[in-house]
């Protein structure tokens, strides 16, 4: 949705490139809300609940140099009740001429709230189908992100449709809710017969109708909501390309690009990525979802890229081309958005979050660790920017648009939290999580909202993720960490991981930390440590003499700052303490000076293994197999190691 956001994403890990990729990212992020500038109207309109709609077939007819469209809706539609009205969302600058079921009229009103009431003739039972016929006209109002636009492009009229959110009762009489897919259409086109038109799914036909005119038939057989479905006319240069891995299940199908002329040339270059991106998602993630149709680029002149099912409409950068984080960032929201679809607009971030990091995946793909470690690092400096702010609205965020597409959050923040949900459960898990997910057939071609995902990312993980989305998804704010590791001999460190909350909404972020330990002559370790309290201390096994500790090396977890340092002993203290009888056969006696006080021991095998935590100074070891310990002493004026041997 809006991924106009994108062109943030496909930093190669150069400096100058990757400030080039955040220029054109704050651009569009102010084009944006520039165009979204005023709150507008989110709230779900309960008039249009009591149907289920089947069909659309819109019948337009539009010029390009003109901002005017009439045409001819007829919609298929289910009874979910008893019904004796029919209410359709359509903009009061639209004049409706005539309203027909099977041929008769019907008598209808407008409301001030953008509505066709339509007064059905009998009542319409529950679970009957029907259709009617909206006959409109008139110049579609400019407001908001521009739902209908008419312009030009080097002197050529060119005409693009742009409904996310709420644009599409801009320009057709439709159900613009999120509790609804229509599940076909088709849309048919008359316009100059010198222009080519473009819509959702597949061309089946362009007829000459006289009068210099041309009717072109696109018919599109899967689920769709209606601020997906889009039109576009003008000279568009035609470049068709083959996508898929082409399996025998799974044949190839066609990638077409609607492209000006002008930029032809240029654009013609900047798809030829889209076959590798397009193989890499379906190999990664499942096949394309709409792969008995088209995927494809049609340029418009509006600043960015939308994710139009089976077409993604997309402005070209200054080269005349298209960027490549922009071509991954709408084909990902083909899987995320367009097949599985967020269910309310405070999931949005299952739209915007999956795109973006689908987008970030393919920099690690194509262009290896380091480009991605740059990208994830953008993308922190960003969400941290700030202290507060949530990837899930409340009620209030979600009436603004402005906050509905926030780059820091629904985008970068929703990315970031799937590279820790990455991190935490690992690819395996992860990814066929994402799999079952998008193949759920209560969601596929559906709605999804944040508990779905979670639902499944859990049954794959085996334990509960509600702490994870409660910090990081409905909570706001990030941790900060102070980490110390210091050498206690015999090829083990012991690291303290402290950490501090930038918003008070969450009182510890419990994560997996990655610390990385380093030696003499490049060498290094890396750990993945579960911290779930503050001033955790893990003994870690280290096959070298630690000389240095560095935190979040790959960038997998949001955290701004902190503070990772090689800490030594207190030597005095630890001079004074003394563990008898050591070696031990079934119990010790810690001994401590006068002026500290006991807090607790815990004990550690060889491998970094906690095996137990003691409050009192003296305790047996009977439990434990013969070889050699840890101890973590704390005490008043802190905490010491001792190795210890048992018999």
């Amino acid at each position: 949705m809006k991924n106009l956001y994108l062109f943030i994403f496909l930093c190669l890990g150069t400096a100058t490139f990757a400030q080039s990729i955040a220029g054109e990212f704050d651009e569009l992020v102010q084009a944006e809300k520039r165009s979204a500038a005023k709150k507008m109207r989110l709230q779900t309109n309960p008039n249009t609940y009591n149907y289920d709609v089947k069909y659309h077939r819109l019948d337009l007819t539009i010029d390009p140099a003109d901002q005017y469209i009439s045409g001819e809706v007829t919609t298929k539609y289910v009874a979910k009740e008893d019904l004796s009205s029919v209410v359709f969302e359509l903009s009061n600058d639209l004049t409706v001429s005539s309203v027909k079921q099977r041929g008769i009229d019907l008598s209808f009103s407008r409301s001030s709230n953008n509505e066709v009431i339509i007064n059905l003739p009998n009542v319409q039972f529950m679970t009957v189908l029907d259709s009617l016929t909206i006959t409109y006209a008139g110049i579609p109002p400019t407001t908001g992100f521009g739902a209908f636009i008419a312009t030009t492009h080097n002197n050529t009229p060119v005409l693009w449709t742009l409904s996310e959110p709420f644009g599409a009762m801009e320009w057709w009489p439709c159900k613009q809710d999120l509790n609804d897919k229509v599940d076909s259409i088709d849309v048919y086109i008359t316009t100059q017969t010198q222009y080519t038109a473009v819509a959702n799914g597949l061309q089946q036909s362009k007829i000459d109708v006289g009068g210099g005119n041309s009717k072109t038939h696109f018919h599109h057989g899967y689920p769709i909501p209606a601020y997906l479905i889009a039109i576009a006319a003008t000279n568009y240069s035609v470049f068709t390309q083959q996508g898929g891995l082409g399996t025998a299940q799974s044949p190839y199908f066609p990638i077409v690009n609607y492209m000006y002329p002008e930029t032809a040339a240029a654009n013609t270059t900047s798809v030829a990525i889209t076959p590798t991106i397009i193989n890499f998602y379906e190999a990664t993630f499942v096949p394309y979802p709409f792969r008995n149709e088209k995927y494809g680029h049609c340029q418009f002149g509006w600043g960015g890229g939308m994710e139009h099912t089976t077409v993604s409409f997309m402005t070209a950068g200054n080269n005349g081309a298209y960027s490549r984080s922009l071509i991954a960032h709408e084909m990902g929201h083909q899987w995320f958005g367009d097949k599985v679809t967020c269910g309310s607009w405070k999931d949005i971030w299952l739209n915007e979050g999956f795109a973006t990091y689908l987008a970030s995946m393919v920099i690690e793909n194509l262009d290896g660790d380091a480009a991605f470690v740059t990208n994830k690092n953008s993308m922190i400096t960003s969400i941290t920017s700030q202290s507060n702010g949530a990837i899930y609205m409340t009620d209030a965020e979600a009436l603004d648009v402005n906050r509905i597409f926030s780059s820091r959050l629904s985008y970068n923040k929703g990315a970031m939290v799937l590279n820790m949900l990455r991190y935490k459960l690992g690819d395996t898990a992860f990814f066929e999580g994402l799999r079952n997910y998008l193949n759920d057939p209560v969601l596929a071609y559906a709605y999804a909202v944040t508990p779905d995902l979670q639902a499944h990312l859990e049954a794959v993980y085996g334990s509960s993720l509600q702490e994870f989305f409660n910090d990081w998804v409905y909570n706001q704010g990030y941790p900060v960490y102070a980490i110390t590791a210091h050498n206690i001999g015999n090829g083990q460190a012991v690291v303290t991981i402290n950490q501090t909350q930038s918003d008070a909404s969450v009182n510890f972020f419990e994560m997996p930390v990655p610390v990385r330990l380093t030696g003499a002559g490049g060498l290094f370790q890396d750990y993945k440590l579960e911290n779930t309290v503050n001033g955790e201390q893990f003994i870690v096994n280290v096959p070298f003499t630690v000389t240095g500790v560095v935190f979040n090396v790959k960038k997998d977890i949001i955290s701004k700052n902190g503070s990772a340092v090689l800490a030594n002993e207190n030597f005095a203290l630890n001079e004074m303490v003394s563990v008898y009888p050591n070696p031990t056969t079934s119990a010790i006696s810690i001994s401590l000076p006068a002026t500290a006080a006991f807090g607790s021991c815990e004990v550690y095998n060889a491998l970094g293994q906690k095996m137990g935590e003691y409050l009192s100074p003296e305790f047996a070891l009977n439990q434990l197999a013969a070889g050699m310990y840890s101890l973590i002493i704390k005490t008043s004026e802190g905490s010491i190691h001792k190795n210890i041997i048992k018999k």
